[in-house]
Formats: structure tokens, C-alpha cells, sequence
């Protein structure tokens, strides 16, 4: 069973930079496209970032040359470096399988203006 355990949020001001760690265990970590998502407080889970098995790299619009997501298959480990916050990327963020439909317990990320 894949079981996923995020740490590294906290509260930050806007402009600041915040690095979002994800462990995964109980699989085969390389296998798997990996993202991370984040839900805002009255608003639906949406896609930040994802990372496939081959390293491609997707981000929301919203995000794109702020964050960057990135793996350590040999740690098990995904990251997210996100630079230049902005009071909107105020959120739990969640690491995740998609395809497992498996999800960490999340992390709050909370950026004052």
C-alpha cells in the first residue's frame, strides 16, 4: 500500500520562497507519475505540478516559473521549490498518485500579503 507523507509548509510572506518535501513508501516510487495539488479553503483540489516517470514536467498556468517539481527515485522523494509566493497560493498542498488515487495527508502553505 502506497502511503505518501508531506512536510515543509508553514507560513511565509509574499516574494518569499518555501520548499515542499513528499516521501513515498510501500511501492515502487519509480513507476509512478506523481504531482502535487493544493486546496484552497471553498475551492475544488487542482493540479500544481506533476512529474512522470520520464521526468516530463507539467505546471498550472498559475505557477508556471515559480514552482518547480522534481524527483529522487533513489530517496523516494518528490519535491516542490516554489519561489516568489503570492497570497493566492495560500492552500494545503498535497503530494499524490493519480493513477492510485492515493494522496498525502497535506501540508499548509500560507502566504501573507
Amino acid at each position: 500500500q502506497v502511503v505518501l507523507v508531506e512536510s515543509g509548509g508553514g507560513s511565509a510572506p509574499a516574494g518569499a520562497s518555501l520548499k515542499l518535501s513528499c516521501v513515498f513508501s510501500g511501492g515502487t516510487f519509480e513507476n509512478y507519475s506523481v504531482g502535487w495539488f493544493r486546496q484552497a479553503p471553498g475551492k475544488e483540489r487542482e493540479l500544481v505540478a506533476r512529474i512522470t516517470v520520464s521526468r516530463n514536467e507539467y505546471y498550472a498556468d498559475s505557477v508556471k516559473g515559480r514552482f518547480t517539481i522534481s524527483r529522487d527515485s533513489a530517496k523516494n522523494m518528490l519535491y516542490l521549490q516554489m519561489n516568489s509566493l503570492k497570497p493566492e497560493d495560500t492552500a494545503v498542498y498535497y503530494c499524490g498518485v493519480p493513477n492510485l488515487s492515493t494522496w498525502g495527508q497535506g501540508t499548509q502553505v500560507t502566504v501573507s500579503s
